[in-house]
């Protein structure tokens, strides 16, 4: 698909900008945006639905759907994702229309801002070929009304997916070749120099590295307390992803409530992770990980669960560090 320009006319004025801030976390905001089961739930104006015939969210894949407006009119679209920069930008080329009536197309940028910790702020861009396009889409289409009624629907969208749980996700970054990353992360020898917040210690690691396999481990607190957790590894695709679910346990591996080691009445028994591994170039790797659908825990316990993390992971870049 391609849009032709009359470069004699400035951007700005082939531009239609609408921007609105959500309490959410980007990656929330993101999986809101590129996952059709989110989708459907969210774009359009009010009153419409959407129907989505395929969604490939990458560089030179499609996104054909179809808007069915709210007195039975259709107005099919079909995108080809020109950039993904996840979690940060998405850019297409559209094309859409009423059925039986003229089309529209232009090149959207989707910009995904953390302003804070928990808070996003997205903005759309749609850059038409000429003024007068970009002025018949506003007319014609509702485009400007229709789009700031989007974003309500997604606002109440990313409202309904916080109250089912919250999640957790942290992505960093390391200096250091996929493989070694995955490595770090499932062997044993190299787990138990970075398990735990910091000053922790990892008396403990027992790994079996495969589906319906399982995990044990051990943390230990400067102080000499004890924290066991065991899991059950569900997918693991070397070196690219792991999902397991993960719970506290005691030393011999069976089940025990939070409270047995002093956590906040509210603290979630058990927790569903999905770890996934990319390759940025030969000697770099994002990690992301990913707590799914936490329950409604507190700001305090959630901040405390993600600050634990980040301090393991600055204690898993320093063994990659040594390691390299």
């Amino acid at each position: 698909m391609t849009t032709k320009t009359d470069s004699s006319e400035p951007e700005a004025e082939r531009s239609l900008i609408i921007s609105r801030e959500f309490d959410a976390p980007r990656e929330l905001v993101w999986e809101a945006w590129t996952n059709p089961e989110h989708v459907k739930n969210w774009w359009g104006p009010n009153g419409f639905s959407t129907t989505t015939e395929v969604m490939d969210v990458r560089p030179g894949g499609h996104w054909k759907h179809t808007m069915h407006g709210p007195d039975g009119a259709n107005y099919p679209n079909h995108s080809v994702f020109r950039e993904v920069v996840k979690p940060e930008r998405i850019v297409y080329s559209h094309g859409g229309q009423r059925e039986g009536g003229p089309g529209v197309r232009f090149v959207s940028t989707w910009t995904f801002e953390e302003i804070a910790p928990g808070r996003t702020r997205l903005t759309l861009c749609h850059v038409f070929p000429s003024k007068a396009e970009r002025d018949f889409t506003v007319r014609e289409f509702g485009a400007e009304e229709g789009g700031r009624q989007c974003l309500a629907r997604l606002a109440d969208q990313l409202a309904k997916m916080s109250s089912a749980g919250r999640d957790l996700v942290i992505v960093r970054e390391f200096d250091a070749p996929r493989e070694l990353v995955f490595a770090a992360w499932t062997d044993c020898k190299h787990v138990k120099n970075w398990w735990g917040p910091k000053e922790f210690t990892a008396p403990f690691c027992r790994i079996d590295l495969r589906p319906g396999g399982t995990f044990h481990f051990c943390m230990r607190s400067p102080e000499g307390k004890e924290y066991w957790n065991r899991g059950e590894y569900h997918e693991i695709v070397a070196p690219e992803r792991i999902t397991a679910t993960m719970w506290f346990s005691d030393r011999a591996g069976n089940r025990v409530d939070p409270a047995v080691y002093g956590l906040a009445p509210g603290c979630p028994s058990e927790f569903r992770d999905r770890v996934t591994f990319e390759a940025l170039g030969p000697n770099r790797t994002r990690l992301r990980l990913h707590r799914q659908n936490l329950p409604a825990i507190s700001d305090a316990m959630f901040d405390g669960q993600k600050q634990g993390w980040n301090q393991s992971l600055d204690r898993f870049a320093e063994v990659l560090r040594t390691n390299g």
